[in-house]
């Protein structure tokens, strides 16, 4: 992708804190229009290249580009076109949602009109008037989102939004992020440890493991990874047996219970020929299906693999 083509790009990006290196050569590419779902295990590093792409902290090495400028030469003018939401939002609870809001956008000196229009556009409308204090978690976020929305940021920056947040509140802040994308032609950079959330919203992803970003794409080439990856998995009375009656079509198969054996798929012929020597073996067949990883299967091995190496 050319970097004209990028709303947030990152270059060699890399961070120590004292001499302990965080980040090592930390590359991302978001488009815009985009839902990128910044993923990677706690302490993976994603808050702390979160704090880079805001200019809260000063990488030791590489550039942040944003909208096509360095973050470093014009850090107050982009910043204004991005809005931010990290960890949990500072909010004064003996004040009501509406009046947080009004405080913030009186700060920023933006226009009156912003304050009804961001309450409105996270659904608080109608909650406006209670104080912060008694708003639930989901509610804090949602108004936390507002407060990031009041410049009309062409780019979005969420750090974990739906941490901690119950059922309800996070298909909340899930319908909210798609609403923003499709309705509002917002971009967003969202972090998260849940592949199982951010497969719901993202267009891209990028995955973060001990500093390093390990895959990088569309959640469509991370979905394709999978296919590359079915299994033929055989239910039967002892996996042991099968495997010494049938060296030829199970040597290479992997024991994954006493009567269960996983083993690469190839075509449709192999099953047949398996199911065909199984009865003439006299081994019963429970269950002889294909299977694919989820993508949240496909996340702990690239995370997995990375430890590893």
């Amino acid at each position: 992708m050319a970097v004209s083509d990028l709303l947030l790009e990152t270059q060699g990006l890399h961070f120590c804190f004292g001499k302990r290196p965080i980040l090592h050569d930390i590359g991302l590419q978001v488009p815009p229009g985009s839902i990128y779902g910044f993923l990677g295990p706690n302490g993976a590093g994603k808050s702390t290249t979160m704090r880079l792409l805001l200019g809260l902290l000063r990488p030791a090495a590489g550039t942040v580009q944003l909208f096509g400028h360095d973050l470093a030469r014009h850090q107050v003018a982009l910043l204004s076109r991005v809005g931010a939401l990290i960890e949990n939002p500072s909010l004064y609870g003996h004040l009501t949602g509406r009046e947080n809001v009004e405080a913030t956008r009186r700060l920023r000196g933006l226009p009156a009109h912003r304050t009804t229009e961001v309450l409105a556009l996270v659904g608080l409308s109608n909650s406006g008037g209670r104080l912060v204090k008694e708003y639930s978690l989901g509610m804090r976020q949602r108004l936390g989102l507002a407060l990031a929305l009041l410049p009309d940021p062409d780019l979005l920056l969420l750090d974990e939004p739906t941490n901690g947040l119950d059922p309800n509140g996070i298909m909340e802040m899930r319908g909210l992020l798609l609403r923003l994308r499709q309705e509002h032609g917002k971009t967003i950079l969202l972090s998260s440890h849940l592949i199982s959330e951010i497969e719901k919203v993202a267009t891209h992803v990028g995955v973060i493991q001990q500093g390093r970003l390990v895959f990088q794409g569309s959640l469509a080439a991370l979905q394709h990874r999978q296919a590359d990856q079915t299994w033929l998995v055989l239910d039967t009375a002892s996996a042991d047996t099968c495997r010494n009656l049938l060296p030829q079509l199970l040597s290479g198969a992997l024991l994954t219970g006493p009567g269960t054996l996983r083993l690469p798929f190839s075509t449709p012929d192999q099953v047949a020929t398996l199911a065909q020597a199984l009865v003439a073996a006299g081994q019963p067949i429970y269950g002889l299906r294909q299977e694919q990883p989820s993508l949240e299967d496909t996340f702990l091995q690239l995370t997995e693999t990375s430890t590893a190496l």
